[in-house]
């Protein structure tokens, strides 16, 4: 299952992140690495930004971006 279709307030935990380096280095940065517990806030209603919590941060992502994030319920 991938970040994008988790439903709000759903939990789930990072398998595995599937892109290139780049937007890797950019989502570590972020904290969103193998064994991070994230968390579905907000959708936008064309469902192309998603927001998330992570640690105590909240981050917005593109849908692409989400779609590249595996998870696993928590």
């Amino acid at each position: 299952m991938t970040l994008n279709e988790l439903k709000i307030k759903e939990s789930a935990e990072v398998i595995s992140i599937n892109c290139d380096k780049v937007l890797k280095n950019r989502l570590y940065s972020f904290g969103i690495i193998k064994g991070a517990i994230v968390k579905i806030e907000e959708l936008t209603l064309t469902k192309s930004t998603i927001e998330i919590k992570i640690n105590q941060s909240k981050i917005a992502l593109r849908l692409s971006e989400a779609e590249k994030i595996e998870v696993k319920y928590a």
